[in-house]
């Protein structure tokens, strides 16, 4: 049933997608659109039983770097916020004429660029032949009726292991003032075994850093 569930839920999520084509001023606006400060703090405290309070921060690194936008991505829980408990490196770039692709990286001893948003000149210490890829997990952006972003992982091609999982899906939704998120992972049967189950996170985009 969730399977189920699933799939319909892509499909409704498809609908309103516009056909029309992207250009680079549309993978300028989602990099606006994904970077700086946000906080989940108004869903958890509508909802503290099924979210969390997490802070997200995005910013932009290596630029002028070819290969489209870098973006450092952290995220944290409110009560630990030196403790991160993800950090990952995106690279937004246009796939083709419709699309927007959000590779997603890895990298090794993350919790030392803990904090490093606020100094992303910090990530000369890195490059991007040190990244490690995720393959399968990279989401792919569409833009919808509204002017909106709409993406997903392709189908099972995102192998987890994490808690018993088979595999992992990812959902993005980036709307001018904020990003909603939803990340599971599932079994072999396509039993989910982590990750919120009533709907994706609600990040707000705050003005301020934290």
């Amino acid at each position: 049933m969730k399977t189920k569930y699933l799939i319909v839920l892509l499909l409704l999520s498809s609908v309103a997608i516009s056909q029309r084509k992207l250009t680079v001023k549309d993978l300028i606006s989602a990099r606006d659109r994904m970077t700086g400060f946000f906080t989940s703090e108004a869903q958890h405290a509508a909802d503290s039983s099924n979210f969390f309070n997490i802070h997200l921060h995005m910013v932009q690194i290596w630029k002028g770097k070819p290969g489209g936008y870098w973006l450092y991505v952290e995220q944290a829980a409110a009560a630990s916020l030196d403790k991160p408990y993800r950090q990952r490196i995106y690279q937004l770039s246009l796939l083709n004429d419709t699309t927007i692709i959000s590779q997603v990286f890895e990298f090794n001893n993350p919790l030392r660029f803990a904090g490093a948003w606020q100094s992303p000149q910090l990530f000369k210490q890195l490059t991007p032949d040190s990244l490690i890829s995720r393959p399968g997990c990279a989401i792919h952006l569409m833009r919808n009726m509204n002017g909106d972003y709409w993406g997903s992982t392709p189908g099972k091609a995102c192998k987890s292991s994490l808690r018993g999982a088979s595999y992992a899906t990812s959902e993005a939704w980036i709307y001018r003032d904020k990003l909603v998120t939803w990340d599971r992972g599932w079994s072999e049967d396509n039993e989910q075994v982590w990750g919120a189950e009533k709907g994706g996170y609600e990040f707000i985009k705050k003005k301020e850093k934290h």
